[in-house]
């Protein structure tokens, strides 16, 4: 052909063209193995960093090897074997999750265990034991405080740290005066309980339950 003005190709031809170009230009490994039939190159994928952490879960000292990617959560469940806290969201919306770190309560899916090297880890069956009940634990029996009972023990956490929060004077957005001491009210217990959810809609009775242990009538 001596002609370029001879070359029959259309707009979707030229398209086409381009395209396999530059595939075959960013994958040449494979488009090379394909022809030849040899096993196209495997990417490595390096080993996991592991490291050392020590818990104190409980009371109890926890020695732990980890991937350093390991959260809190699945440290707990899937390496201590405390099932009590839930795997809910994964992403720190729901608080099923919720443990006491340090006197703080926290989302343990949001947090990697290798941060809490040293801490002082509360869960669910730290807090009272099927023969000697917290009272907060006692007060959700009492009130049915609970329907599934999948968001209960970060439900209980939660209230437990929620009532600590106002007798130590931590403000909510709620607060009247960030200077001065929080009292415990209905207003300020919503708040600060709006982090766990109850998709079965228990908040009612929730919410009698910290009343009660709280020392007030809702």
């Amino acid at each position: 052909m001596d002609d370029l003005s001879d070359m029959k190709l259309s707009r979707r031809d030229l398209l086409i063209t381009g395209a396999a170009a530059a595939t075959s230009a960013a994958i040449p490994g494979a488009a090379v193995a394909q022809a030849t039939g040899a096993a196209a190159p495997q990417a490595m994928t390096p080993p996991p960093t592991m490291a050392k952490t020590t818990l104190r879960v409980n009371g109890q000292r926890r020695e732990l090897t980890l991937d350093t990617r390991t959260s809190l959560l699945d440290a707990l469940r899937e390496h201590i074997k405390l099932s009590g806290t839930k795997k809910g969201c994964d992403q720190g919306q729901c608080g099923a999750c919720t443990v006491i770190v340090n006197g703080r309560r926290i989302n343990s899916c949001l947090s990697l265990a290798i941060m809490h090297d040293g801490d002082e880890v509360t869960t669910i069956e730290g807090l009272g034991t099927p023969e000697k009940l917290h009272p907060m634990q006692a007060a959700f029996v009492k009130h049915d405080g609970y329907q599934c009972g999948y968001c209960t023990p970060g439900q209980i956490c939660s209230a437990v740290a929620t009532l600590d929060e106002i007798r130590q004077g931590v403000p909510s957005h709620v607060s009247a005066d960030l200077n001065v001491k929080p009292l415990l009210s209905v207003d300020e217990i919503r708040e600060r309980m709006s982090g766990n959810i109850c998709r079965c809609g228990a908040y009612s009775n929730i919410l009698d339950a910290i009343t009660e242990v709280g020392g007030m009538k809702a």
